[in-house]
């Protein structure tokens, strides 16, 4: 592959005789891998019972490597949020958070949603994840794809991080910033990252994700953990970026990452001063990645807290009888949880999050979409069936090899085996895959239209 002009003599002045040896891919084809959503199953179980060929990733212990030609977006277990397809150093950051069910977590950049995913799993659907994301487009991308790996606690937002930052200062028990970066690590697997490098990009990144950094540091709580990462070589973004966030903030410690288990400690030369680069990290092409580097950052148990006034309770919205009426039925578990109304519809919020007052943030999402009342009918969403569909009453049992798995997913109407009249849950391997509505022995597919495996 032939690199930029000004890349390629900025990193053989930085490595020197060093450049061949990192720059040397590991594999003749881009790595491709997946991240298994502990929500739905574990990696054991994954690799034991997976119709495609996975090795261990080591980059993360619930990623794998896959086959360069396998095309993880068709197959049955993608739709049901199984894996997030990633490429492999990608799931190294997320891993690093060191999250724990019950924590408040924050992703500044989260779309389109694999690191995010990651957290997601680590809370186990307690406390609370804010999935932000500036773009709007892009944050669409992000909350579909929570929505298909059955995330229930999350708030997706679309939000410059300053806004964030203002509104829930010293909140966040983690945050993890996976910056927008020139992309340099992306070179071999998209080729508009190789035509649209320049000088100027790398700056502007570089002014970015400072920026961003910044917004980050305002959202954790003392003591709290920051993971910030890229997938560019460039120093502005990587140790130059670190180097200069630290001078500005003495409350916040370098954390040593040389016992991570992959990848190669960051590089001294490529930070304006001394500042500890050796405990960050770096996955070069030769490791098995695309690119990644990655810092870990703590602030200080005796930083300054910030004292926010205290939220009014809001009092509790009354169910729709439609709605209890539904779920006592499908979801006997869910019919007594709080809800939220936004017009007819119906949302599950997540237990934490009236304690996160959202004011005028753009929130695309809070929590697990029910589903709306209709004509005094409650219609149910996509959503409720992707995060509680495995524990619905009526639910329609399909595997892998079943023809009408395929026919499920270009959606067609099926017949129908284990499922009763009415709504049903239809599940791959005991996985959901949505929602069907049973008649006449015949299951009516409800599988969103853009997500169908056509063609």
């Amino acid at each position: 592959m032939e690199f930029p002009a000004d890349f390629l003599t900025r990193e053989r002045a930085l490595l020197g005789a060093r450049f061949e040896e990192l720059y040397r891919y590991a594999t003749p084809e881009p790595a491709r891998g997946i991240t298994v959503n502990t929500l739905r199953c574990a990696p054991a179980q994954l690799a034991q019972q997976a119709d495609f060929s996975v090795a261990s990733s080591p980059f993360c212990s619930a990623a794998f490597t896959t086959a360069p030609d396998w095309r993880p977006g068709r197959h049955p277990w993608h739709h049901a949020g199984v894996f997030y397809a990633q490429e492999p150093s990608a799931s190294a950051p997320a891993a690093l958070l060191d999250v724990r069910p019950g924590m408040w977590v924050a992703d500044l950049c989260a779309a389109p949603g694999g690191k995010t995913s990651q957290l997601a799993a680590a809370l186990q659907g307690q406390g609370l994840l804010v999935a932000n994301e500036f773009v709007a487009a892009r944050a669409e991308i992000l909350r579909q794809n929570l929505e298909r790996m059955g995330v229930t606690n999350a708030l997706v937002t679309n939000e410059d991080t300053a806004r964030l930052a203002a509104a829930w200062p010293g909140r966040f028990d983690r945050v993890l910033v996976d910056a927008p970066c020139s992309g340099e690590g992306m070179f071999r697997k998209e080729p508009a990252a190789l035509a649209q490098h320049d000088v100027a990009l790398v700056a502007h990144c570089a002014e970015l994700g400072a920026q961003i950094l910044e917004n980050a540091a305002a959202l954790l709580a003392p003591g709290g953990i920051l993971v910030y990462s890229t997938c560019t070589f460039a120093p502005e973004e990587d140790e130059g970026q670190i180097a200069a966030f630290l001078a500005r903030h003495p409350e916040f410690s370098l954390c040593n990452l040389s016992g991570c288990g992959f990848g190669r400690p960051g590089e001294a030369n490529r930070a304006p001063q001394p500042f500890g680069a050796e405990f960050c990290r770096r996955i070069w092409p030769a490791d098995g990645g695309e690119g990644h580097f990655m810092a870990k950052l703590q602030k200080s148990a005796e930083a300054e807290k910030v004292c926010l006034p205290r939220s009014k309770p809001q009092r509790p919205a009354k169910a729709p009888a439609e709605w209890t009426a539904f779920a006592k039925t499908c979801f006997p578990q869910l019919a007594d949880l709080p809800v939220k109304l936004a017009g007819e519809w119906v949302l599950l919020p997540p237990v934490d999050s009236e304690q996160l007052p959202v004011g005028k943030l753009r929130l695309l999402r809070g929590g697990v979409l029910a589903g709306s009342v209709v004509k005094k009918r409650f219609q149910p969403a996509h959503a409720l069936f992707m995060a509680y569909g495995s524990a619905c009453t009526n639910r329609e049992e399909l595997t892998r090899d079943d023809p009408r798995t395929a026919a499920w997913l270009r959606g067609e109407e099926i017949e129908a085996g284990t499922a009763q009249n009415g709504w049903c849950a239809v599940c791959v391997d005991g996985f959901p895959l949505g929602a069907g509505k049973v008649s006449g022995g015949r299951i009516k597919n409800h599988y969103p239209k853009g997500l169908r495996n056509l063609g």
